[in-house]
């Protein structure tokens, strides 16, 4: 959907779109230069590559006006300059970008300020509409909102239920009416009786520096019903003891991992964290409802 709208806003102001079959670095250098390519919508890891790729500065991206990154990629493009408006939180079901970062109005969520005409809340598993601050799935009304998916009516019942667009993503609306976007859902921990997301804590424990990559999972409890545990892989010297203190800083004292397991690495498949083989390494379990695994 980012591509769409951007060739389409291209094809209609006059512009020219040029078109490469896939993301290859080197021929997406020869492209920007050879055309002289003044926009790009570039994902972080086909960033990295181009500034690989191009190390030596044998091509010449400067035309390219795009988002600003690392020292390596600014000098080698045109980058933008902070306009008033930028995109927060979007999704294809939506239309796109639904949340806009305003320059002259400072929020306190990470993906800003709703769009007009729109209303973002969160929800709890139950369908009831969680107060600022509270973390649960980001849902979304509005005349930006799909009709619906083709042929796919167990899929449209349950994205559309309570009257919502549910996004499949976990977030929180803030004091302010801005929204915070944490992560895609995830399987629900259930410890007493506190709902607990893993990707909310892979977000916090990713702020520390000693933190490299982390998973998060609910291991079964006879107490409990499942307890907090976190997989990490470090970057540095640092104690378990450490972490769950940054936690228990940083998000509700409930949440924060109940034992730090640590790993030479997290599985993962296609980049993702692979839940399956957390559970069945870590041993992950008794998930409530229709999350469950292992």
């Amino acid at each position: 959907m980012g591509t769409l709208k951007t060739t389409l806003a291209t094809y209609a102001a006059g512009g020219t779109n040029v078109f490469v079959r896939k993301s290859d670095p080197l021929e997406l250098c020869q492209t920007i230069e050879q055309e002289r390519c003044t926009g790009a919508f570039l994902q972080p890891a086909t960033v990295e590559k181009l500034v690989e790729t191009n190390h030596d500065r044998r091509f010449d991206l400067s035309s390219l006006r795009v988002k600003p990154g690392s020292d390596e990629w600014n000098a080698m493009i045109s980058p933008l300059g902070p306009g008033r408006y930028r995109s927060g939180y979007g999704q294809t079901e939506l239309g796109g970008v639904v949340t806009f970062h305003d320059g002259q109005r400072p929020a306190l969520g990470s993906a800003g300020f709703p769009a007009p005409l729109l209303r973002i809340q969160a929800l709890d598993p139950d369908g009831c509409v969680l107060p600022p601050g509270e973390t649960g799935e980001l849902v979304v009304r509005g005349p930006v909102v799909a009709c619906g998916y083709h042929d796919r009516p167990e899929e449209q019942r349950q994205r559309q239920r309570f009257g919502w667009h549910h996004t499949n993503d976990i977030g929180r609306t803030e004091a302010d009416g801005s929204v915070t976007f944490i992560g895609p859902k995830t399987p629900l921990i259930k410890s007493a009786a506190e709902n607990i997301y893993p990707t909310e804590v892979e977000a916090c424990l990713r702020q520390h520096a000693s933190v490299q990559d982390v998973g998060v999972l609910g291991v079964p409890d006879p107490v409990w019903g499942q307890a907090v545990t976190a997989v990490v892989v470090p970057a540095g010297v640092v104690s378990a003891e450490e972490l769950i203190a940054h936690c228990r800083a940083h998000i509700a004292s409930y949440k924060k991992p109940r034992q730090i397991l640590f790993a030479e690495h997290v599985p993962r498949c296609n980049g993702d964290i692979d839940r399956a083989a957390l559970d069945a390494t870590f041993g992950g379990g008794g998930y409530p409802g229709a999350g469950q695994q292992g």
